[in-house]
């Protein structure tokens, strides 16, 4: 069993902060570096406010090796904690921990735990485990940086939707059959121009 954690201050407020760690494909972005670690998360079963039975796949390269692995929310405390754990995958054990701290209107602490077991048979003995510790310590690190970069406003903002705005989306959404996403904020912004244009005239 291999315990990582890293905090980090962020000059934020709190709800901010755990807005943008509230989407794990958010976080995933900052993770990757020149060490050849990177780490892609896809969402795949959203729950309402991307809460408790969330489900989402990671997909991890570590030094050239890649590992797949299906994770579900487990744990969603607004501004304050996050968890989320393995339900398939190579690892005997996965587990990820989010903490919020409010330090300040504007000051937010976040502290990162990972908690894994290495895999078991050929896969566990070909992966060093010392290595792989050290690839997701300088990871999680190097993600924590680029969020605070990208939250203090001292690196490009990637899109990214508030949860309330996400939960309007999921309503309409359903008035509109299910249709994806992006098809319901196109029709939204569609709808946006239309008005503006009838304002303008």
């Amino acid at each position: 069993m291999t315990l990582v954690s890293k905090s980090i201050e962020i000059k934020a407020p709190v709800d901010t902060v755990f807005t943008y760690f509230a989407r794990p494909e958010h976080v995933s972005d900052q993770l990757k570096d020149q060490e050849r670690v990177g780490m892609t998360v896809i969402p795949m079963d959203i729950k309402e406010g991307m809460g408790v039975g969330t489900t989402f796949r990671i997909i991890g390269d570590f030094d050239g090796r890649r590992l797949t692995w299906d994770c579900e929310t487990t744990q969603f405390d607004r501004n304050e904690k996050i968890s989320a754990k393995m339900i398939k995958g190579k690892f005997k054990r996965w587990e990820i921990t989010n903490e919020f701290k409010a330090l300040d209107d504007n000051l937010t602490r976040v502290t990162m735990t990972v908690d894994y077991e290495m895999p078991l048979g050929p896969l566990g003995g070909i992966i060093d485990k010392l290595k792989f510790a050290k690839s997701a310590e300088r990871g999680m690190e190097n993600a924590l940086y680029n969020v605070r970069g990208l939250l203090e406003g001292n690196g490009s903002i990637p899109v990214y939707i508030t949860l309330d705005a996400y939960q309007k989306l999921l309503a309409e959404k359903k008035k509109m059959n299910n249709i994806p996403v992006s098809k319901v904020l196109t029709s939204i912004l569609e709808k946006y121009d239309q008005n503006q244009v009838e304002i303008k005239n």
